[in-house]
């Protein structure tokens, strides 16, 4: 578990994101970048209605940090899955 963003500002809105194909990642390679879980949105049936149906990782200096969709991955391990489908942004590429 991280503390906020440890990879340089990468400039993708919201939008943007949904030019990157989405691709499978281990639940456990993931690294977060948010301190807090909120339970309501944990139980939320439709917590992503308004936003993105992947989460978002950046992949920085080899390391894959889950920005968005925190409690997509932990509704994922929750129901045993190892794998999880997320749009990953390479700055190592750049």
């Amino acid at each position: 578990m991280g503390d906020g963003r440890p990879y340089p500002e990468h400039g993708l809105a919201a939008r943007d994101w949904a030019s990157i194909p989405p691709r499978q990642l281990r639940l456990d390679q993931l690294i977060t970048t948010k301190r807090e879980l909120d339970l309501h949105s944990l139980l939320a049936k439709d917590s992503t209605f308004y936003g993105d149906l992947f989460p978002h990782v950046v992949q920085w200096q080899g390391s894959l940090y889950l920005e968005d969709g925190l409690h997509r991955a932990l509704r994922a391990a929750l129901q045993q899955r190892l794998v999880m489908h997320a749009r990953v942004l390479d700055l190592d590429a750049r």
